[in-house]
């Protein structure tokens, strides 16, 4: 193949950089750990790029007058430029270098948000966004690559800890970071700087990683295989498109169509790659598939990661929808699980070389644990429950999410040879990001599917208070009849919408101000008062959807097979 790889444009493989030798075959890199914290500057910027936009989504939309499908598409657009293309990027770094190709990804993010910040139309913030997804995709998959072929096994535990507090950290940051930007929008346009704050952080990042981060790529890499991208980044795309717009499109016949299709299409992309002669550089090295750790792992990591994202969406949702907190409260809400999984990320380069795989089952069993304690917590105190009641829960959930995720990507990368290093992040990123789409997509369908079902009974349950306030404010009983019929039909169309997030035109909307129209005062605060039970009963019974993903992740960790005492990690380096 002759052809050029898409994103760099016109580099070409630089063969006078030598591949570096695995760190426990040649001598260590002094700067390692001032390069692992430009690296991780950049992926906590990467992460908390994700989470931040969807509080600013309401200024987003007045501000650019933008309709549903704009919006959709702010966060949507990322998204799939990001898991479409991780594979790729990941694979560009081993043929081009690691820290080149991390360098372009970095520059080209910060370029792709400073557009965002000035964009002066929906479309252009869309198509600001896709760039952005491309460019993390680039940066991403090299953070892993850079930690496997700079660190030694016995350095990689904590690395890893490292990592992982990171993650839940910057995960957690976002809507709190966001809610503090947009906090006393006077103007309308304050959401233009979640994506300028990338500027100066991106810089400082950029700078950090052209001194001290070595470069690295894989030994006899020859061209991009780019049949395989393309193969890959259809099969990809037919599945991640629907599941991310699925929702929102109301699950029309397409969807399902395309989700058939993407097995199909993967599947001939295995095949692609399996023809391809022992002289070619394939897009994915199947070989990394005998790995047992790798194999296994992979797809423990897409079953946990389907229960995140999944949860902090419905959550975030029952805070703010339902119980009408605002985004800075919210954020605020989560920030006991942020400390607790940063504190188990770090902890757990303890504890993970002893116990092994059963780090992963323990991890798994405290997010149960914490998750039931949230259920049972709901459910005790309803419509009523505050801030400070979820902490425990939070606590505890947290502890067992940073239980996880750190020994989890030490145990899958451990026996990948650094010549794959990053062919290997893609495909682990890839396989998580997979995993957090379907995961949102099932738990968002079961989510919302309550909140339609138990509209009725939310409704009836507000109703004789609805008629006592407008009885007390003298109105007329057969203004009282009909207010209350367009009050339950409003209610009950919008929690049926595809978004019930948006208060259907024409009808009372939930509001914390006040107004002087008896009518509307009444008919507001029951809205708010029937989304709240709507809401916080609808999540008590989707939690056990993301108890379930944790379960599932326990139980297949014990197919992990067992690792070596911390104390041969040195004799065991391949």
């Amino acid at each position: 193949m002759t052809d050029a790889p898409p994103v760099p444009g016109t580099i070409a493989p630089a063969p006078a950089t030598p591949e570096r030798q695995s760190p426990e075959h040649g001598e260590l890199d002094p700067r390692r750990w001032i390069a692992l914290a430009s690296v991780m500057t950049a992926l906590f910027m990467v992460l908390l790029d994700i989470s931040i936009v969807n509080v600013a989504i309401p200024a987003i939309r007045n501000n650019l007058s933008a309709n549903n499908a704009d919006i959709q598409f702010v966060v949507a657009g990322y998204g799939l430029a990001y898991a479409v293309m991780l594979i790729t990027g990941g694979r560009l770094g081993d043929i081009y270098g690691r820290k080149r190709v991390f360098i372009i990804g970095m520059s080209g993010f910060v370029t792709a948000s400073v557009l965002c910040g000035l964009a002066q139309s929906a479309v252009m913030l869309d198509f600001s966004r896709v760039l952005q997804g491309v460019m993390a995709a680039l940066m991403y998959p090299q953070v892993l690559s850079v930690i496997q072929v700079s660190f030694p096994p016995h350095e990689r535990a904590r690395v890893f800890g490292l990592l992982g507090a990171v993650i839940g950290i910057a995960t957690i940051a976002g809507p709190l970071v966001g809610g503090l930007i947009i906090r006393d929008d006077l103007t309308g346009s304050s959401w233009r700087w979640i994506f300028l704050v990338n500027l100066p952080i991106g810089i400082a990042s950029l700078i950090g990683a052209a001194r001290v981060v070595s470069e690295s790529r894989a030994p006899n890499a020859t061209r991009l295989d780019v049949v395989g991208v393309a193969i890959a980044t259809v099969g990809l795309l037919l599945l991640v498109y629907p599941l991310v717009e699925g929702q929102v499109a109301g699950w029309p016949a397409w969807t399902f169509i395309c989700m058939g299709l993407s097995p199909i299409v993967l599947a001939l992309f295995v095949i692609y790659e399996r023809s391809l002669p022992l002289n070619r550089f394939p897009l994915v090295q199947l070989s990394m598939f005998s790995i047992p750790a790798f194999r296994i792992g992979v797809i423990i990591s897409a079953v946990f990661i389907a229960g995140v994202p999944a949860f902090f969406f419905t959550f975030s949702l029952m805070l703010q929808v339902g119980l009408g907190y605002s985004a800075l409260h919210a954020g605020l809400t989560t920030i006991p699980w942020s400390i607790a999984s940063a504190f188990a990320s770090a902890m757990s380069t303890r504890v993970a070389p002893r116990l092994g795989k059963w780090t992963i089952a323990i991890g798994s069993g405290l997010l149960i644990v914490g998750i039931l304690g949230l259920v049972l917590t709901l459910h005790l105190r309803g419509v009523n429950v505050n801030s400070y009641e979820i902490v425990p829960a939070f606590l505890v959930s947290g502890l067992g999410l940073g239980t996880v995720i750190a020994p989890l990507l030490n145990l899958i990368l451990a026996g990948v040879p650094p010549r794959h290093a990053g062919s290997a992040s893609g495909v682990l990123t890839t396989f998580q990001q997979l995993g957090g789409a379907i995961g949102l997509a099932v738990v968002g369908v079961v989510f919302f599917g309550l909140v339609s079902s138990r509209a009725p009974a939310a409704a009836a349950d507000v109703t004789p208070a609805l008629r006592a306030q407008l009885n007390a404010a003298h109105v007329p009983s057969p203004t009282v009849a009909s207010t209350v019929a367009t009050f339950t039909r409003c209610f009950e169309t919008q929690t049926s919408s595809s978004d019930p997030t948006q208060p259907v035109p024409g009808c009372p909307s939930p509001s914390r101000g006040q107004t002087a129209n008896p009518i509307s005062a009444a008919t507001s605060g029951a809205a708010q008062s029937a989304l709240a039970h709507d809401f916080v009963g609808s999540l008590e019974r989707v939690l056990f959807f993301n108890a379930g993903f944790w379960a599932l992740t326990g139980l297949l960790s014990l197919l992990l097979p067992r690792t070596r005492p911390a104390g041969d990690s040195r004799a065991a380096a391949h």
